[in-house]
């Protein structure tokens, strides 16, 4: 957590306004860096311990960087999983007025900049104008999704990302101070509140502390009461060993699954499960635009990936360097100076930095470029324990 804020307070200081910050923009890219050590730990030990051919299942983000790291460098077949895919299509259901199982649709892309390049409703092809227009009339959506309406509108397929975390991928949304709340919606932190995801986690975290008991109590009720959730990693273990069929969207090393990205990125895009193992549907295109938004983060993927690994500080500048938003912001003398205030923040994190650090520290103490203590455009301060109790009526 520690770590996490300073992900997006050093950033703030040089303009850069992000909701999430644990996928890509500086922030991703720093987690991405104390990450990617962890996940091959767990690689090693799978490799030690393990029986030969077991698979990794990823859930940590950034997502595309720990996948790629454990698929290049870990030696396991490893799979990341995430709910964005799920969620988007639950969110074009309800907007289309059809049950969830009334809707087929086709998810490609990356991580968190995955498109929904077909879309059936009942069988019937559901195209951009009928969307839009779902959309725009939904009485919720149309106050919280507008990054993700626009975007629509522009590109012609809508995005599985939440408005908060899309608006800090894209180089057009949050790069001048005075526009952001255009886009934005406070009812929750997930539609665009500056570090809203931190503020969300410090709070979960501060109430875990004291209500961990409460959280115990209610883990022992008998699995029968709970109802099976949409996450992919149940139905993957299901269908490798009872040979039950499952389609999913997965993240993988492409390998020509997606014809107009690169083969050693890590893209998500539907795939089938069964006692084989996971085989993806190969030889999807993209839109132009899509296919493009996705490689201008592929390429910032493969840089911070490989500054990770040999702990360069200056290719990892050159990742932060061609970020989308921290590109729309910052000059290349700002982002220098920004990764050294970052990795001096968080050397104790960082050990393939180490060698980095003394010449980092010498230079911010010469520092020329200016910084403000600006707190971001939609800031929200933490609730404290008790607030969260009045709120929740002491439920979690």
């Amino acid at each position: 957590m520690e770590a996490f804020a300073s992900d997006i307070s050093v950033p703030l200081k040089y303009g850069v306004d992000q909701c999430v910050g644990d996928t890509l923009c500086a922030g991703g890219i720093l987690y991405g860096q104390r990450n990617i050590p962890a996940i091959l730990d767990f690689c090693k030990d799978i490799r030690e311990v393990a029986e030969p051919g077991a698979v990794f299942l990823n859930y940590a983000n950034p997502m595309a960087m720990n996948t790629w790291a454990a698929n290049a460098y870990g030696g396991v077949q490893t799979i990341g999983l995430c709910h964005g895919v799920q969620h988007g299509a639950d969110q074009i259901a309800r907007a289309l007025g059809v049950e969830d199982s009334e809707l087929d649709y086709v998810c490609s892309g990356i991580n968190h900049q995955t498109w929904y390049i077909d879309i059936r409703a009942n069988g019937r092809k559901i195209e951009k104008d009928e969307l839009v227009a779902a959309f725009e009339a939904h009485p919720t959506y149309s106050k919280q999704e507008k990054v993700r309406i626009d975007v629509l509108k522009r590109f012609g397929v809508y995005s599985t990302e939440s408005n908060g975390h899309l608006s800090e991928y894209l180089p057009w949304y949050r790069k001048r101070p005075e526009e952001i709340n255009k886009w934005i919606d406070m009812s929750s932190w997930i539609h665009g509140e500056t570090g809203g995801y931190l503020r969300y986690s410090t709070e979960r975290r501060n109430w875990f502390e004291t209500d961990f008991p409460m959280f115990l109590e209610q883990a022992a009720k008998p699995l029968s009461e709970h109802k099976r959730t949409s996450e992919h990693a149940s139905y993957i273990v299901e269908a490798m060993e009872l040979g039950r069929t499952y389609r999913g969207h997965f993240n993988v090393r492409n390998n020509g699954i997606i014809t107009n990205l690169p083969d050693d990125a890590i893209i998500e895009s539907p795939g089938f499960v069964d006692r084989f193992g996971l085989n993806m549907v190969e030889g999807i295109t993209l839109p132009l635009a899509c296919a493009a938004t996705c490689s201008a983060s592929i390429s910032v993927q493969r840089m911070s990936v490989e500054a990770a690994m040999t702990g360069d500080i200056d290719l990892l500048k050159l990742a932060v360097l061609h970020d989308p938003l921290v590109g729309a912001i910052c000059t290349p003398d700002e982002v220098w100076q920004m990764v050294d205030e970052l990795v001096v923040t968080q050397a104790q994190w960082l050990p393939q930095y180490a060698d980095a650090v003394p010449a980092a520290k010498a230079r911010l103490a010469n520092a020329t470029v200016k910084t403000s203590d600006w707190q971001g455009a939609a800031r929200k301060r933490v609730r404290s324990v008790e607030e969260l109790r009045e709120v929740t009526g002491g439920h979690h």
